[in-house]
């Protein structure tokens, strides 16, 4: 018998970068993992390496209700942790994006993803334990220019998470946030195509900081210092797991560390020019 406080463990987004990485860590340790992926491919490939795997897409609530019926099928009725790492950035200005572009970027990282938390929460309750724990972001708390869209699904993540963690004291269920900065993963080249598809960069007043911008994108490897690889991500999630009394927040990366300690002791006019020059 296990003596960790979690054995089973359901994953979004894992067809590739942090949730592949740590759906790999945690089997690697001896978890039941439940790696799940928007695209039939992902999820069959997935199944090839051994992995029980499932198609969830966080854009439709049918897709949510049927993962999440499989899982419990799968465990009799119980679920120990969920990690909810689905996500993707929209990348361009605030005043370039349009209604459709903010709703399908919240459709994913927080309705989609508070959806999918709220059907596993009820059988957390009867067992009396549980672990929630969201992959936000370094822009979970912090803003840079050109990345409103995903800085605002992110900061409404936060806020949900930090009400949860909140309504949910003495329940058993620990509600806790991981806040990467510069991971290398393909979330750089999936933000690259968003972009393409949903910017007019043409007729934008910020078209010349898109053309240096987009250079930055298309870029092989890491783009900025002190990026670190999805498995920094994966330890920290192992912890969060396997400790007692997690912690509320985990930073990951440099930069993480630096704007979270900024963010309190400085000016916000100072802290705006030095993210404008971010």
């Amino acid at each position: 018998m296990s003596k960790r406080p979690v054995d089973t463990v359901l994953i979004t987004g894992c067809s590739s970068g942090i949730g592949y990485v740590t759906a790999k860590a945690l089997k690697e340790r001896g978890y039941r993992v439940f790696a799940s992926a928007r695209k039939p491919e992902d999820v069959a490939r997935l199944q090839n390496e051994g992995f029980e795997a499932v198609q969830l897409d966080l854009d439709d609530p049918a897709s949510i209700q049927a993962a999440v019926e499989q899982v419990l099928a799968w465990t009799g009725g119980t679920l120990d942790a969920l990690f909810n790492n689905g996500a993707w950035g929209q990348v361009g200005a605030v005043e370039d994006l349009s209604r459709d572009v903010l709703r399908a970027q919240f459709e994913t990282n927080l309705f989609g993803t508070q959806e999918l938390t709220n059907r596993i929460l009820p059988v957390m309750r009867r067992q009396g334990r549980g672990r929630i724990i969201y992959n936000s972001s370094v822009l979970g708390f912090i803003a840079l220019p050109y990345r409103g869209a995903y800085v605002a699904s992110k900061f409404a993540l936060e806020g949900l998470a930090d009400c949860l963690r909140l309504e949910l004291y003495g329940t058993g269920i620990h509600v806790v946030l991981v806040e990467p900065g510069p991971i290398l993963t393909k979330f750089r080249e999936n933000a690259y195509r968003k972009f393409r598809e949903n910017i007019d960069v043409e007729h934008s007043p910020h078209r010349a900081v898109y053309e240096r911008m987009e250079a930055k994108l298309q870029k092989e490897g890491p783009a900025v210092p002190f990026t670190l690889p999805p498995e920094a991500v994966a330890q920290k999630v192992i912890h969060a797991l396997e400790a007692p009394r997690p912690k509320i927040r985990y930073y990951v990366t440099f930069p993480t560390y630096l704007f979270a300690f900024l963010r309190r002791v400085l000016p916000f006019r100072l802290l705006d020019w030095i993210e404008r020059k971010v």
